[in-house]
């Protein structure tokens, strides 16, 4: 016997939005991204674009494949309203360019130093050191972003790629760079060689363990699906996120080497960020998972944040 058909009134929710149906109608066993579907269809607009939210309380209907229109609540002739969430890019594309602004532009200052500087004097050890260590994670981080990462949300407002690519390419790229590079930059003076070492292998140590629970948790997911496990292993049983706090760990291994106030500044900067989304990530955890998830104290960093 077949499932019985549900006809969904559907409203534009802001501005108006071209070819948009009157009413779709779906399976009651449908899966709800058909909802996505055929309003996409009809639209001519990516469902990555369409936000469908249930027209009784505005509460927001998942493009799944493993949700069905009946366990939504939504009956015949119930309301879903729609709306244009304006041109999409994908996650991994934004992921790319965020990275290429610094795994450029440290070289490019390298280089240019003569130019930028008016210097003819060679580069230190330190210097070098420090544009080895900055290519080397920037460049793990677009190997993570096209084979490791897999993504929750397929696409982000196309505008935003501006505001998160400046975080990287201003404060971990050309400022970074620009100070580090300089006759007049602390690297360019000899250090403690204990210190040196230290910075080596807290960078070392950061950046191998934070690609370890990178492949955790790319191993929650399953590929094509949006449902995550409880994250276990490696840092886990410290801190919400240890990707975040071991990426720090590498950071301050540079900062060791280089001694640079940039440096340091965007540490801080990103510590901050990363902080508040491990806390985000720690309540959704809690309401996700309920009792079977066991709480953490700390986001980040353990005994401080």
């Amino acid at each position: 016997m077949s499932s019985p058909t549900v006809t969904l009134i559907v409203r534009p929710r802001g501005k108006p939005i071209k070819n948009l149906p009157e009413s779709v109608t779906v399976s009651s066993d449908a899966s709800t991204s058909q909802i996505f579907e055929k309003i996409a269809d009809a639209s001519k607009f990516s469902i990555h674009r369409l936000r469908v939210t249930k027209g009784s309380d505005g509460s927001p209907i998942s493009n799944a494949s493993d949700v069905k229109v009946h366990d939504t609540g939504l009956r015949n002739k119930s309301a879903v309203d729609v709306k244009d969430l304006g041109p999409q890019i994908s996650w991994r594309t934004v992921f790319i360019v965020e990275y290429l602004g610094p795994l450029l532009i440290h070289p490019l200052i390298y280089l240019a130093r003569p130019i930028i500087y008016g210097t003819s004097e060679p580069a230190s050890q330190l210097q070098k050191l420090t544009l080895l260590m900055c290519v080397i994670h920037f460049a793990k981080r677009e190997y993570e972003t096209l084979f490791v990462h897999r993504f929750s949300s397929a696409t982000m407002p196309a505008r935003n790629i501006i505001k998160n690519s400046g975080h990287y390419w201003l404060f971990s790229g050309l400022n970074l760079a620009y100070w580090t590079y300089g006759p007049n930059s602390p690297a360019a003076r000899p250090s403690n060689p204990l210190l040196t070492y230290l910075g080596v292998a807290l960078f070392a140590i950061g950046e191998v363990c934070n690609f370890s629970t990178h492949l955790t948790l790319k191993n929650l997911r399953k590929p094509g699906t949006t449902q995550r496990g409880i994250p276990q292993g490696l840092g886990f049983s410290l801190v919400t996120c240890p990707n975040y706090m071991f990426e720090a760990m590498a950071w301050v291994g540079v900062a060791l080497v280089n001694r640079s106030i940039a440096t340091v500044i965007f540490i801080i900067l990103a510590v901050g960020q990363m902080g508040m989304w491990a806390w985000k990530k720690e309540k959704r955890y809690r309401k996700e998972f309920g009792d079977k998830y066991k709480r953490k104290r700390y986001a980040i960093l353990p005994g401080i944040w």
